[in-house]
């Protein structure tokens, strides 16, 4: 909601930015959407590896 009431403050302040930022939006999304996915799966992989160094002490805490 506060995006929106930004930008329509924009688009009263000054509408060519406006238009123009409302135009760019998919294109920019679309380029940060790899980083996005390499971040997820970074992110997926140091869960991964952190799990794999704690099993021997929660397998240890179980007992």
């Amino acid at each position: 909601m506060l995006k929106l009431l930004l930008w329509c403050l924009l688009f009263v302040m000054c509408w060519p930015l406006a238009l123009l930022a409302l135009i760019a939006y998919p294109f920019v999304w679309l380029l940060l959407l790899p980083f996005r996915i390499v971040g997820i799966a970074v992110g997926g992989v140091l869960e991964l590896v952190t799990a794999i160094l704690f099993l021997p002490g929660r397998l240890l805490r179980a007992i």
